[in-house]
């Protein structure tokens, strides 16, 4: 695989040990996403279904799993 430029959130802090969720752009329409304390496990969509599911995160859509 190619390198990517993995980004973190600002909501996680500068500090390296936080874990959190990292994405980053892949070539075409590709983004990937991985958490921090598994690097090697990374998950691939598209732009399109990653909004999606991110406002579904926002509107609670899937707060009945927790």
């Amino acid at each position: 695989m190619f390198h990517l430029a993995w980004q973190k959130s600002s909501f996680s802090g500068g500090d390296a040990s936080n874990n959190c969720l990292e994405l980053a752009s892949g070539t075409g329409d590709l983004r990937h996403l991985r958490e921090s304390d598994d690097p090697a496990v990374v998950v691939a969509t598209d732009a399109a279904k990653l909004r999606a599911f991110i406002l579904g995160v926002k509107a609670g859509e899937f707060d009945h799993l927790v």
